[in-house]
């Protein structure tokens, strides 16, 4: 396992702020049974197959320790460890910082373009490059402000840091744009994660609203997809919809909602979870040409209660979810825990809950959810990484606008 950086050492053994260890997640913890016992809002609507659902605790589940690293932050969404054990985060209003060895944000830094901030839209998810190393090079999405509207949108630049803890962006480049634009604030995504081969797969969203959602059913329209491009933004020669004609050659798979989650696998395979309707966020496993189902299949009902569409929850040309809540976690970040400071962890997708308010544990058997598990961390939580030292770092968001980051270790 490769050593954290002195400089992470002192992040995360630093006793400042308000850094008192709570041991253990309040959620009752019974193994053998569904951490979820609510009411679902669909109670009618049965699993297509066995642990689809409500899957069992497991039977070892280790006592998590939390402490806060960092807060009074701006309201954060996304943020990723750099190669020296700092964190480059993003701010929903358009901001960009360095968090530095003692939980302080750097100064802000220079050279993020404008960003259609306002309901779910602003400065959304970043990840460094492969080469970052050497390349200094960054990826970040946002929702972009076009005439007529809005829309997601993939940047390129290089990160060049200073001596003060700030820096700035050189070489901005929009390489990718969603569309069509839509003005609206509401599911633009989005992840970036890069794949084994430097592809870069994007997640975004349908935009909500009732006329555009069903686009996420058109193969000539950009929203409720997962793409696959290139780092200069150009669609993989491989892609399934290439030589369709019509078709947007970057989409990868549709039938999407709102991806706010994704991360790769042990074997380098993208994972997702999208928030669904009243009773539907799930996990995919999405593959080429796949369509997931939105808003033609689903599971949950409208927010009003009234059904989805025909209130349908498969049908033969979709794909079933991996696993389904019901009522839902709101996920936002995910990570796939390969560390050894949480064994108990080893292999199980880590993902950031809004609604369920802490970490939700997917403990995997072969490409099936076999248990799942959860952290009560009382607090929205947005993101979710795994450390150089092999710590999870969850970060939360208020209503109000400030975030913190906690990190979870075994107790």
């Amino acid at each position: 396992m490769k050593r954290p950086s002195l400089l992470l050492t002192s992040l995360i053994t630093s006793t400042i702020l308000s850094a008192a260890i709570i041991a253990g997640p309040a959620l009752a913890q019974t193994a053998g049974q569904p951490v979820e016992t609510g009411r679902a809002n669909a109670p009618d609507q049965k699993p297509a197959f066995e642990n689809q659902t409500r899957a069992t605790q497991p039977a070892s589940m280790p006592k998590i320790a939390t402490e806060v690293v960092a807060e009074g932050l701006p309201h954060l969404w996304a943020m990723e460890f750099l190669p020296d054990g700092r964190m480059l985060v993003t701010a929903k209003e358009g901001e960009m910082h360095i968090i530095s060895a003692d939980g302080k944000a750097g100064p802000e830094i220079e050279g993020v373009p404008e960003v259609a901030f306002g309901g779910q839209g602003g400065l959304l998810d970043v990840a460094l490059a492969p080469d970052y190393a050497t390349s200094g090079m960054i990826f970040f999405s946002f929702s972009e402000p076009r005439d007529g509207g809005n829309g997601t949108s993939v940047a390129s630049a290089k990160l060049v840091a200073d001596e003060n803890g700030g820096g700035k962006l050189e070489n901005v480049s929009v390489i990718f744009r969603q569309t069509p634009t839509y003005d609206g604030n509401k599911h633009f995504g989005s992840r970036l994660v890069f794949g084994p081969n430097n592809e870069l797969y994007v997640t975004v969203g349908e935009r909500s609203d009732s006329e555009p959602r069903v686009q996420a059913q058109d193969l000539a329209s950009g929203l409720g997809k997962v793409f696959r491009i290139d780092m200069t933004g150009k669609a993989l020669p491989d892609n399934p919809f290439v030589n369709e004609e019509g078709a947007l050659p970057e989409i990868w798979s549709l039938g999407h909602r709102n991806l706010q989650s994704a991360a790769l696998d042990g074997q380098g395979r993208l994972w997702t979870v999208e928030h669904g309707p009243r009773g539907g966020d799930e996990l995919n496993l999405p593959q080429a040409g796949k369509n997931y189902g939105w808003p033609e299949v689903t599971y949950g009902v409208e927010y009003s209660g009234s059904a989805v569409g025909e209130g349908i929850t498969e049908k033969a040309e979709t794909e079933q979810p991996v696993y389904y809540w019901d009522p839902v976690i709101g996920p936002s970040g995910m990570a796939y825990y390969d560390g050894d400071a949480i064994p108990e962890w080893k292999g199980a997708f880590l993902v950031g809950g809004l609604v369920s308010q802490g970490v939700v544990v997917l403990h995997l058997d072969g490409d099936k959810v076999a248990h799942e598990e959860r952290v009560d961390l009382d607090a929205r939580i947005r993101d979710v990484k795994v450390g150089p030292d092999g710590a999870v770092y969850a970060v939360t968001e208020t209503r109000s606008g400030e975030s913190s980051i906690i990190k979870l270790t075994k107790a």
